[in-house]
């Protein structure tokens, strides 16, 4: 039996208090744009059925903050990434891997962490399971947004194109919209990276 259409709406979490650091299991804070920042993000979010984050505090504060008075579920697959001895380093002092092709930066696990294919292969049956539980409805594709990281939004466009390691070349920023429609088998992208805040 085919999976119901579904529009996914992947956003970012607002940037952390971390800056400069690598943050993918570290628990750290967001920090929300102003009152009038997040009334306009608002404005471009209305429609959604459903509201499901990371349990990381950065996700649920910025889903919070995104969708007020609104029910928020929690996925612990949409986890980001687990950089292990990485975990909290200077992006300059992370260790040069050198020349890798996608597919080896895909598979590539840090000290203690775990891979992008790994951190896929765990947020993908969880995105694949929204589509398992939404109700059937006439004329319209049903929306449901996901408060989650970068490399879930990577993970779901690698996902989406057939091949899990073309979802690294995507840059993901804080705050941004990637919205990918996905009907039986199929998928299409409909817009990636497209910034919620001035």
């Amino acid at each position: 039996m085919a999976l119901p259409a579904l529009e996914l709406w992947l956003i970012r979490h607002a940037p952390t208090d971390f800056s400069g650091r690598l943050a993918g299991r570290t628990d750290v804070e967001a920090v929300l744009p102003g009152a009038a920042a997040l009334a306009l993000a608002r404005t471009q979010l209305q429609g959604a059925g459903r509201v499901v984050a990371s349990p990381a505090q950065r996700t649920i504060a910025t889903a919070r903050a995104l969708f007020p008075g609104r029910e928020i579920d929690t996925d612990p697959y949409l986890w980001e990434q687990d950089f292990g001895a990485d975990e909290g380093r200077a992006y300059s002092d992370l260790p040069d891997l050198g020349p890798l092709t996608r597919a080896a930066l895909a598979d590539h696990v840090p000290p203690g962490g775990e891979s992008f294919a790994e951190m896929a292969a765990r947020v993908m049956p969880a995105l694949r399971g929204l589509r398992r539980r939404v109700p059937a409805s006439v004329g319209s594709v049903p929306a449901v947004a996901v408060v989650a990281h970068a490399g879930t939004v990577r993970a779901a466009l690698g996902m989406a194109l057939g091949e899990l390691s073309l979802g690294l070349a995507f840059d993901i920023s804080p705050l941004s919209l990637t919205t990918i429609r996905f009907f039986g088998d199929e998928a299409a992208i409909l817009g990636v990276n497209r910034p919620l805040v001035a």
